[in-house]
């Protein structure tokens, strides 16, 4: 299997990647409806709605901070470190991600579709004024703070800029996302159950026409069905070796 999806995408012209949390779980992320943690005593869809924001946006607040710390420790992992290279090597186009972990740019990752939003960044809930606490240099000051973040801009609240229950995907995202898929010849799948839509339909597009579909779960998910090839596994063990048989045919 591995020999075979490796051929496929060492002779791709336009290789996009399509990841969901399975990719991350090596890194010690735990997955949103972890057992452990802040909202064990809350059902997720309480603490991440606009309406549980304007409800208790304390509570909503600490979740947040909660799952930044966590995730601000992480590290990439192998299948995040092998996407990286085979987008130096000129192979892969595009990371089209429902991740909001940031792993894949840490990874070295570029080309990066976030269509969920990122946890590192935050928002006005009134105005335009939109920050990524990492790239500013306040994420360590930021989770020590317990106050209500306010926007600098304007005063209102500000919110995690990532997608909630019942809120749209950023339309921009998704736009590029599905003209990607449209360009792409091959779509590498991973770690996703691809049971959430829109988000689900851009391996989809990418066989409708014509292009190949390789997926890379622990089990079977709503891709299988029209994948070419699955390769039952962990994402870092299986990218790994996929990466050594590309770089191998590649020369």
């Amino acid at each position: 299997m591995i020999e075979g999806a490796a051929k496929i995408i060492a002779r791709s012209r336009f290789l996009i990647a399509f990841t969901g949390a399975g990719i991350s779980a090596e890194s010690g992320i735990p997955t949103f409806r972890g057992k452990n943690g802040l909202w064990k005593r809350y059902r997720p869809e309480e603490l991440a709605t606009p309406e549980a924001f304007a409800r208790n946006p304390k509570l909503v607040w600490e979740f947040y901070r909660w799952r930044m710390r966590i995730i601000s420790k992480a590290k990439p992992n192998k299948a995040h470190l092998a996407l990286a290279e085979l987008e130096r090597m000129g192979v892969l186009k595009a990371v089209i991600t429902q991740n909001v972990d940031d792993l894949n740019r840490e990874a070295g990752n570029k080309n990066i579709i976030e269509l969920h939003g990122n946890i590192f960044r935050v928002k006005c809930i009134r105005c335009d004024y939109r920050e990524n606490l990492k790239e500013s240099g306040r994420l360590e000051k930021f989770l020590e703070d317990e106050d209500f973040p306010k926007c600098p801009k304007c005063g209102s609240l500000l919110r995690p800029d990532v997608v909630w229950f019942g809120e749209a995907l950023p339309e921009g995202a998704l736009s590029k996302a599905f003209n990607l898929a449209r360009k792409s010849d091959v779509c590498l799948v991973i770690g996703t159950s691809g049971q959430v839509f829109p988000a689900a339909y851009i391996p989809h597009i990418v066989k409708d026409n014509g292009g190949y579909v390789i997926e890379i779960n622990p089990s079977q998910s709503g891709i299988t069905p029209i994948a070419d090839i699955f390769i039952r596994g962990k994402a870092g063990e299986v990218m790994d070796e996929l990466l050594k048989k590309v770089e191998e045919l590649r020369g």
